[in-house]
């Protein structure tokens, strides 16, 4: 079996890097995931981004793949969110494509969401996918022995119901870390965006969540823009750290080569 990044950085409670991915490209996709081996994830962003689920995120997860055995792990943002219905056809078919986790934003739906991402006896998500286990590098049969236990099952506190409420949330079973967005959550709790870092009161939310997350022994991840706003963090004692996004990595490294280039 291929190894899973994320999940030996969480084993080994280590910080664990990562990168957004908003794109649809194949080629961009393996790109990004050859760019550095301090890589632990990249995230599919199939709500804000322009991923589909199906098939989009199954080829993206196999361009990732096709790093070789230690690709960063693929986890795939759901599209639901809020008090949604659909969120359980759509992680069916996240996990369905290969991926290592899902990321969702409905806490109010975190039981489900926990049952959603595992088999019985202790979920309720389905076989049969003739995909999966390939990208898994494994055999039909060893992944559904072995998924329960290698799903990472996240989601989002970005609301003022999810502050409300983070104890409850954070201590469902099943549930294997918080995501916090700091965009929507100073937004939801009527402070102005990062920029780039968050309000102080905001900050002081972030810091409550994070002790929250650790006193149930689960992981907590923060958003970041950049290499040393993400350094800064994993000093703070967050185990799972977004560096970059594609888009704006891109933006940036073209206009720095421009600006380099003509600053005669």
């Amino acid at each position: 079996m291929t190894t899973h990044a994320l999940l030996s950085a969480f084993k080994a409670n280590k910080p664990a890097f990562g990168a957004w991915l908003t794109s649809s490209s194949y080629i961009h996709a393996r790109a990004v995931a050859k760019a550095s081996p301090s890589m632990s994830w990249l995230m599919l962003d199939c709500e804000h981004g322009l991923i589909s689920l199906n098939p989009g995120a199954h080829e993206l997860i196999s361009a990732i793949s096709s790093v070789g055995p230690n690709a960063p792990s693929t986890l795939v943002r759901i599209p639901a969110t809020g008090t949604s219905t659909g969120v359980s056809w759509q992680i069916k078919y996240a996990l369905d494509a290969g991926a290592r986790g899902v990321l969702v934003g409905t806490v109010e739906k975190a039981r489900e969401i926990a049952a959603d991402s595992r088999f019985a006896p202790v979920g309720r998500r389905g076989f049969g996918s003739s995909y999966t286990h390939e990208t898994w590098g494994t055999s039909a049969m060893d992944y559904l022995k072995n998924a329960n236990e290698n799903i990472v099952v996240m989601v989002q506190i970005e609301t003022k119901e999810g502050v409300e409420n983070m104890e409850g949330i954070i201590g469902v079973e099943g549930i294997d870390g918080i995501f916090i967005g700091p965009y929507d959550l100073s937004i939801a709790l009527g402070y102005p965006p990062p920029s780039p870092d968050p309000h102080p009161e905001v900050e002081k939310i972030i810091q409550r969540i994070l002790q929250v997350s650790h006193k149930a022994g689960k992981k907590c991840a923060m958003f970041c823009t950049s290499g040393a706003q993400a350094a800064k963090r994993a000093q703070e004692g967050f185990d799972m750290i977004n560096v970059t996004a594609d888009i704006d990595a891109l933006t940036k490294g073209v206009g720095a080569a421009f600006e380099a280039a003509t600053k005669n």
